[in-house]
């Protein structure tokens, strides 16, 4: 019945709008869940940093290598609050979509006809790109389009390259930054100076520091699952 209402005379306007809330839902709970992911990892590279510099202060003969260690930390952590940073403001714009959306539909029902929202299809446009929420957001551009809110999707001049090669010459900048933040200002010297008090905890075997190793593979895995 519903198929040939629509045939007849469009799609149903209550339906419509719950298809797509449905739709921003299911963008918005699949966010949730890779920025509690990315939380995990942030807190597990601090972490990992802190190790690497304790490691450095009570191995003199191991601190250039145990400083190598703390900085490429650091650059993954760099690497990950961005990418939490881009899914925070994804979740914000996924937000204003649906508030704009079901305003639309309630001007629709009073005044019997809607306009077409450009703000509505630039948010859509730079969420489509995100590989998290590329299919659905598909699904909801096509649905916006049916329910005549916004006209047909038009990629960005802006390419995903080339918003990466700008983060990463930005993280280069940044890694001093996060190492004065995890360690309070106290960054490891190349050298390996001993420091005048002593940390009065027990060294981690070698086997930890090769776990640390192997699990900051899986992070780099997780994290480029996430941002391809």
């Amino acid at each position: 019945m519903e198929s040939l209402k629509a045939v007849f005379f469009g799609p149903d306007p209550q339906t419509q709008m719950r298809k797509c809330n449905q739709l921003i839902r299911a963008n918005t709970r699949q966010l949730d869940r890779d920025i509690a992911q990315l939380k995990t990892l942030d807190s597990k590279t601090r972490q990992f940093i802190l190790n690497a510099s304790r490691r450095a202060q009570r191995n003199p003969s191991q601190a250039k290598q145990a400083t190598n260690e703390t900085k490429t930390f650091a650059r993954e952590l760099v690497r990950i609050r961005k990418q939490s940073a881009r899914l925070s403001t994804s979740r914000a714009q996924l937000q204003s979509v649906q508030m704009q959306v079901n305003e639309a539909f309630s001007v629709r029902k009073i005044q019997g006809s809607l306009k077409k929202s450009t703000g509505i299809m630039k948010d859509v446009n730079t969420l489509i790109r995100l590989p998290e929420l590329s299919a659905t957001m598909q699904q909801l551009s096509t649905e916006l389009v049916r329910a005549g809110i916004i006209e047909e999707m038009v990629d960005d001049a802006i390419t995903d390259n080339q918003l990466l090669e700008e983060e990463e010459e930005e993280a280069d900048a940044e890694v001093d930054k996060v190492l004065q933040e995890v360690l309070r200002g106290k960054l490891t010297q190349a050298e390996g100076v001993a420091p005048e008090k002593p940390i009065e905890e027990e060294e981690q075997p070698a086997e930890e520091f090769e776990d640390q190793e192997a699990t900051l593979e899986q992070m780099r895995g997780r994290l480029e699952a996430l941002k391809s």
